[in-house]
C-alpha cells in the first residue's frame, strides 16, 4: 500500500499529497488571480479534506500568496506544515532576479514571518541558488535564522543531484524542490539521493503544467480506474517513490478537489510499467 504520510526533516509528518498556491496570483505569478474569497475558499477546503502541508513564495505574487495563507488559515492548524521560499526578487510579471545575499535572504524570511503571521516557518526553501554567492554563504544565512528559531527546517529549489550533495556537506537539507513528473525525469538522480538521505521531494509542476492531462496513455488507465488522467499523474508519484510529495496548485474548488482524491487511485504494476514507460 502507498504510504500516505511523510515525516518532513525527521519531525514533522505531513500527508504526502498537499497544496501549492502559485495558481492563487495571476498570470505569471504576478498580482491576485481574481477575488480574494475565492482563494480563501480553496485553501480551507484543501485544510478540511486533510492537507497538512501548504506550499507558498513570497515572490508569488508578490506577497499575494503569503497574505493569503495567512488570511484563510491563521490561527494554524496544529499539524499544519507552511513551506515558503526567498531568494528571487520580482520586478514585473515577467521578471525574476536571483538575490542570495545573506542580507537578503534575512529580510525575506522576516518579511515572510510577518506576512504569514508566523513566529517560525516549519519549511524556508531558498528559491533559487544565487551563482554570484558562495553556497555557503547563503546557506550560512539560512542557518543562522535556523538557530535563532526563525527558521525550523530550510530546502532547496532547483538543484542537480551534485548541488545537494554539496549542500549537505554545509548543513542539513530537509527537502528540495524540482521539476518531475511522468514526462520529465531529468531529476532522477536527485530523487535517488533524497531517498538515500531521506530528503523530501517536492516535484513542481507535477501535472506538466497541463502536458499531462490530455496524454493518451494516461487517459487509458484513469479510464480503467474511473478517475482522470490528472489523478493518474499524480497517483504515479505517490506511488513512484515515497520521498515525493507532489503539492498540486490551482485556483478552484472542483480541481482542488480532483487532485486530492489522486491520494484513493491505486495503480497496479503493469499500469505503472506503462506509466513509467512515457518518461
Amino acid at each position: 500500500m502507498t504510504p500516505q504520510l511523510f515525516t518532513l526533516g525527521g519531525d514533522l509528518p505531513v500527508r504526502r499529497l498537499g497544496y501549492g498556491t502559485a495558481q492563487l496570483t495571476g498570470p505569471g505569478y504576478w498580482g491576485p488571480r481574481g477575488d480574494a474569497r475565492d482563494a480563501v475558499a480553496v485553501l480551507r477546503r484543501a485544510v478540511e479534506r486533510g492537507v497538512t502541508l501548504i506550499d507558498t513564495a513570497d515572490n508569488y505574487g508578490p506577497s499575494v500568496a503569503e497574505e493569503l495563507v495567512a488570511e484563510a488559515l491563521h490561527p494554524y492548524p496544529e499539524n499544519l506544515v507552511i513551506a515558503t521560499k526567498g531568494g528571487v526578487v520580482r520586478t514585473g510579471d515577467s521578471a525574476w532576479h536571483v538575490d542570495g545575499r545573506p542580507e537578503q535572504l534575512r529580510a525575506m524570511c522576516e518579511a515572510s514571518l510577518r506576512r504569514l503571521r508566523l513566529e517560525r516557518i516549519d519549511l524556508y526553501q531558498l528559491h533559487r541558488l544565487d551563482p554570484a554567492v558562495p553556497m555557503a554563504e547563503q546557506l550560512g544565512a539560512l542557518d543562522e535564522l535556523r538557530d535563532e528559531g526563525k527558521i525550523r527546517h530550510l530546502g532547496l529549489d532547483t538543484v542537480s543531484a551534485e548541488q545537494l550533495a554539496a549542500a549537505l556537506e554545509l548543513t542539513s537539507v530537509a527537502s528540495v524542490q524540482n521539476r518531475y513528473n511522468l514526462l520529465d525525469r531529468a531529476s532522477e538522480p536527485l530523487l535517488e539521493l533524497c531517498e538515500e538521505r531521506g530528503i523530501a521531494f517536492l516535484p513542481w509542476f507535477p501535472l506538466g503544467n497541463g502536458a499531462l492531462t490530455g496524454h493518451p496513455d494516461c487517459a487509458r488507465v484513469a479510464a480503467a480506474h474511473g478517475a482522470t488522467p490528472g489523478q493518474v499523474a499524480l497517483a504515479w508519484l505517490l506511488h513512484r517513490s515515497p520521498v515525493l510529495c507532489p503539492t498540486p496548485g490551482t485556483g478552484t474548488l472542483a480541481h482542488l478537489e480532483e487532485n486530492l482524491d489522486a491520494a484513493g487511485v491505486s495503480l497496479g504494476a503493469a499500469e505503472l510499467s506503462r506509466l513509467a514507460a512515457l518518461g
